[in-house]
């Protein structure tokens, strides 16, 4: 489908409601082949073929990998969830398919692709257009459609290349110029003008909520839903966003030389780049240019300078030196406040309120040209850094067909911007937007500033997925789904030992060898206070970060080298109001300091058959407890070698020749001082991988100080 202007271009996200399916598929079909035509009219602005195969930017592929990948991923998606029977073609869809998030330079990949012909793509482009716009005529379809459904996949795949319509215009701008066409279709703003003095203007505290509703009517990727409250503090806001003049500054200032001014990652890019300036400014004579995507212009002062983070946080270091004041990027929550300014969504506006979706312009404008309130470019004309660093909101859950979208970012690497530029169009230019790249990174992203008066960025750290496979599996054994019809064994437990003791003293618990802490936040719910203490940091830090963040994250293998991603939430599981009764301690069990003493309950889950001396353990244990206080053990008595020498097993042996368990060695050791009061058998189910799980059956054993 041919297009004259921009203006041809659906470039609105549709919503997913409506009344007649008809016209919702009808819809779907026009936006998808207008979003296929933008993509392909980008493209045809390149001149040469050999363009299509260079690496302007080393730290991506060539282009030819970008103009195939957005048609293969409509492919793979659509046979992944089993909706085509058939691939189109195969080594395309294998070639084509990873590989788009940028390298560092520490991890940069030489690897050498043989890939395939112009022509060749280009004719798989077309029989990728026909079998969709096939798929589109006979999928099912109903209102209002959901993350399940046929065409949630078609709108995936949509918002996907809008999204690579982007990425691709941002690697265009750094091939030569003589390797492009003007095209009458990417026309840039003329207007330029002297930098505006910028300002910084007062901004009102507020308690908003981030996140996208479940109910939203429009397409969302899975990292903008689940929902987080957040009070943000009153700060003051740059007016404008930073101009390539007022940034001209700092460059001048010799901010570039200034290793003061840059984190150690800043120093580390800084040392590879060799940069002096911002990656699409140019010096000839002493006098500077721009490279836009189909022209270099003299540097147009007015409009918003492009920069990756590390540069916008280097300039910040250097504005609050020159001020004296606390000078940051503003965070997420921060810049939603702004946002929060403007009451339409891009499915609403008459106009686009910013230089945003195509609607004004194919390049940045002077930055003086769109104000809300008194604050210019709230959205659009660059992307906007924020100090935040990417993560899921509380109830956030990857789509099965696409678990690789959001969960490679949470890593503290990745960081947010924030409102679109002037190519960002579909989902891209919604309200709820959310992208995140590695802060070497360039896109058409640019920065404004804001000024407070706390010292400290209010930015918690991201909750990265754990992969480790034991401590993964814990997790899953703690806080996910149960099997077989086999009860979560961490709470099967309580349940069972406060059942047998009904009249113990809820005063203080411990939860001795607590791994990574379901049995410690249950008993919250029944104790004053619970200490919660494991041998192993790593299992410990899962029940800190479940306290301190709500929530906390893991992989867990599905088969081969295929993982599945799962949250555990406090606030989903009810312990919420008492997480702050546990502290997580890391410990011995038979070196425990003097001050874990004075129990009321002492809960050792599955411990016992883990202990170097299990015997030692069982003779101090009763020290620890007050009067009348109640030691609680639970075992399947795997005894090994690995974690117990065969001289120190409590059972599972031959003495004097009979038969003697692990039953007669506790009643052995604690026999003199415990009452044994009650025994039950508690199965367990720990899953290895989607199709191997372990069955095991535990004895707890529940013994009351005499």
């Amino acid at each position: 489908m041919f297009m004259r202007t921009l203006a041809d271009a659906v470039t609105r996200t549709p919503l997913l409601t409506g009344t007649e399916p008809g016209q919702k598929r009808e819809e779907i079909r026009r936006y998808f082949h207008h979003t296929f035509s933008l993509y392909e009219a980008l493209f045809d602005c390149i001149a040469t073929e050999q363009a299509y195969y260079s690496r302007p930017e080393p730290l991506r592929h060539p282009l030819i990998f970008y103009f195939g990948h957005t048609a293969v991923f409509f492919i793979n998606k659509l046979v992944l969830g089993k909706y085509l029977p058939a691939r189109i073609d195969e080594r395309l869809e294998s070639m084509f398919a990873i590989g788009v998030d940028e390298m560092s330079w520490d991890d940069l990949n030489d690897a050498h692709y043989d890939w395939p012909g112009l022509a060749h793509t280009r004719d798989y482009r077309k029989r990728v257009r026909e079998t969709v716009d096939a798929f589109i005529s006979n999928m099912p379809l109903t209102l209002p459609i959901r993350p399940d459904s046929a065409a949630w996949m078609v709108l995936m795949g949509i918002e996907h290349e809008r999204i690579h319509l982007e990425t691709s215009s941002v690697i265009m701008r750094m091939l030569p110029l003589t390797q492009l066409n003007v095209h009458p279709l990417w026309t840039a703003c003329g207007d330029t003008g002297p930098a505006p003095q910028n300002a910084l203007l007062p901004v009102d505290g507020d308690t908003i909520t981030l996140g996208k509703p479940a109910s939203a009517a429009t397409y969302g990727w899975d990292n903008e839903y689940g929902s987080k409250t957040v009070e943000v503090q009153p700060y003051r806001v740059s007016q404008f966003l930073v101009s390539n003049g007022e940034y001209l500054e700092f460059v001048r200032a010799c901010g570039y030389q200034k290793p003061e001014y840059w984190t150690e990652e800043g120093r580390q890019w800084l040392g590879f780049t060799q940069a002096r300036m911002p990656r699409f400014w140019l010096e000839r004579n002493g006098a500077y240019w721009q490279r836009n995507l189909l022209e270099e212009v003299p540097l147009p002062l007015d409009w918003p300078v492009e920069v990756n983070y590390l540069e916008a946080k280097a300039f910040c270091h250097w504005k609050a030196t020159q001020t004296g004041t606390h000078i940051r990027l503003p965070t997420e929550a921060e810049w939603t406040l702004l946002r929060n300014r403007i009451d339409v969504d891009q499915t609403d506006w008459t106009r686009a309120p910013g230089n945003l979706n195509l609607e004004h312009y194919a390049s940045s404008c002077p930055v003086n040209r769109f104000e809300q309130d008194g604050i210019f470019d709230i959205t659009g004309n660059v992307w906007q850094w924020t100090e935040t660093p990417i993560d899921g909101f509380p109830g956030f859950e990857v789509h099965p067909l696409y678990d690789d979208f959001s969960t490679p970012t949470f890593d503290n690497r990745h960081n947010l911007f924030k409102g679109g530029s002037w190519i960002s169009t579909g989902n891209e230019a919604t309200r709820y937007s959310r992208y995140a790249f590695r802060r070497h990174f360039f896109q058409h992203a640019g920065f404004r500033y804001i000024e407070s008066d706390n010292p400290e960025v209010p930015v918690e750290p991201v909750n990265t997925y754990e992969t480790d496979e034991l401590v993964a599996q814990y997790l899953e054994f703690h806080y996910g789904d149960g099997y077989f019809g086999v009860a979560n064994y961490p709470v099967a437990c309580v349940n069972a030992l406060l059942a047998h003791l009904p009249d113990v003293h809820r005063g203080r618990a411990l939860d001795l060898g607590c791994s990574v802490g379901r049995a410690s936040f249950e008993l919250a719910r029944h104790f004053d206070r619970v200490d919660g203490i494991d041998f192993s940091a790593r299992f410990i830090q899962h029940g800190v970060q479940l306290q301190e963040s709500g929530q906390t994250r893991f992989a867990i293998p599905t088969e081969g080298e295929l993982v599945e991603f799962r949250e555990a939430g406090l606030e989903q599981m009810g312990y919420a109001g008492v997480a702050s009764r546990i502290e997580f301690v890391q410990g011995d069990a038979h070196n425990l300091k003097p001050q874990f003493t004075g129990y009321d309950l002492i809960f050792c889950g599955n411990l016992i058959d883990r202990l170097y001396d299990p015997a030692a353990f069982l003779a101090q244990v009763h020290a620890r407890l007050n009067a009348g206080g109640c030691l609680v053990l639970t075992s399947p008595y795997t005894w090994l070698d690995t974690y117990t020498p065969r001289a120190k097993w409590l059972g599972g042996i031959k003495v004097n020749g009979e038969n003697f368990t692990t039953l007669d060695g506790l009643k052995r050791e604690l026999g003199e001082r415990f009452e044994l009061v009650a025994r039950q058998d508690i199965p367990f189910v720990i899953r290895e991988t989607r199709r191997k799980f372990q069955h095991t059956l535990a004895e707890m054993t529940v013994w009351k100080l005499k």
